[in-house]
């Protein structure tokens, strides 16, 4: 009995050594992931939900405008994305119509679709101008969209074979039954403005903003006209090489400027639920849509096939100025989606990252609203930065003329 008792005592000794060993294995295995350490940070404003609505690039476009603010010592603001969209809609539809339809309407817009709207129409806070309108807590913009591109259309292709006198008149009645009146005064902490007194009031000039890009279609240190479909008012970019292009952005961040990212982020290295996107070595699975509703759709058993390669960090594709190229030029980096970067991160190996603000809501990835892009993702995959024009190296700044 006695040798019994010690044999099972001995045996229950050493399940327990098994399991506190495996327990040990799968701390350590959890340990494993991405650790980073944030290295520069620009103060910005909280993270925002564009819902359904494809208006990235307000969002973003208005959070790198607002840390701007904040960099030049106006403090925080909330500025409202609906009022931006709104006027945007009307000058897209008059430019849409003018080119008998060939051109790109719909939701989608760029980062000088914010400054450029600012210098025209002013702006306003976020309490002034929500643009929920029509019984929607959050934004919704589907019906809104086809709504409106119905209406130039049928501008475009109605029988008279002559455009009415009527037809803007009635396109800003139903983008203001949708998104509510634009003001033309209004009271904010006790002080009276208008929409372009207000953005007088907050110190900084549209002028300041440029967009940098890097491609081989056009000749370095010039300007171009970015072709992409929401490139509608056809706003040019500088042009760089690309080693350039990332030591712009480096050297921003590092003096105090944040930068206005617009990307492809409908790629295999792209996990919003892991907060990361990254050019993996080994290919991976592609995927292929562009918003977060595609990575909330799949089944666990996906993901599992998808995520593998997100645990820990990995060696990454070194990017070349042809490898970026010939991915834009086959329609393999679209313009998806608008980001602003606030900051440079390290993973536990010291390999650099950008630090991302995006406007998916602060629920459904690791890091509340935010993720971290490697530098060969940036390389490769970014279509145009905006910064302002004095974070921009000397150098470089002389070469690209800017003053």
């Amino acid at each position: 009995m006695k040798q019994k008792i010690l044999i099972i005592s001995a045996l229950l000794l050493a399940s327990s050594f098994v399991f506190a060993q495996k327990d040990s294995d799968n701390k350590e295995e959890k340990e494993e992931g991405y650790k980073f350490t944030h290295v520069k940070e620009i103060k910005t404003t909280s993270v925002k939900n564009q819902n359904r609505a494809g208006t990235c690039w307000s969002y973003s476009g208005l959070s790198f405008l607002e840390s701007e603010i904040i960099r030049n010592g106006k403090g925080e603001f909330d500025l409202s994305e609906m009022y931006i969209v709104r006027h945007t809609y009307s000058d897209k539809a008059e430019k849409y119509v003018r080119m008998h339809g060939n051109l790109n309407f719909g939701g989608g817009g760029a980062f000088h679709d914010v400054t450029n709207m600012i210098k025209k129409y002013g702006v306003v806070p976020e309490e002034i101008y929500k643009g929920l309108n029509y019984g929607e807590d959050n934004h919704v913009h589907g019906e809104m969209d086809a709504v409106l591109k119905s209406m130039v259309d049928a501008v475009i292709k109605n029988k008279n074979k002559a455009v009415t006198t009527a037809w803007n008149t009635a396109l800003d009645a139903t983008i203001e039954a949708y998104l509510g009146a634009v003001p033309e005064k209004f009271t904010y902490k006790g002080k009276e403005y208008t929409p372009k007194t207000f953005a007088e009031s907050l110190g900084i000039n549209m002028d300041d903003y440029i967009e940098i890009s890097s491609f081989t279609h056009h000749p370095f240190y010039s300007k171009f006209i970015i072709e992409i479909p929401d490139n509608w008012m056809w706003d040019e970019v500088y042009n760089v090489p690309l080693n350039e292009f990332t030591k712009i952005m480096d050297h921003a961040i590092n003096n105090g400027y944040s930068v206005g990212w617009a990307s492809d982020v409908s790629e295999k290295g792209f996990s919003w639920t892991n907060g990361l996107a990254i050019v993996p070595e080994a290919d991976i699975k592609d995927m292929t849509d562009s918003e977060r509703s595609k990575w909330s759709e799949m089944s666990s058993r996906e993901k599992a096939k998808q995520l593998y390669t997100f645990e820990k960090p990995g060696k990454e594709k070194v990017i070349t100025q042809e490898m970026r190229q010939a991915e834009f030029d086959n329609y393999k980096t679209t313009d998806d989606h608008g980001m602003h970067i606030t900051g440079i991160a390290k993973d536990q190996n010291g390999t650099e990252y950008y630090i991302v603000k995006n406007s998916w809501s602060t629920k459904g990835n690791d890091y509340k609203g935010y993720f971290y892009a490697s530098k060969p993702f940036i390389q490769l995959k970014s279509t145009s930065i905006m910064i302002h024009k004095d974070a921009l190296p000397k150098d470089i700044a002389k070469k690209l003329g800017v003053n």
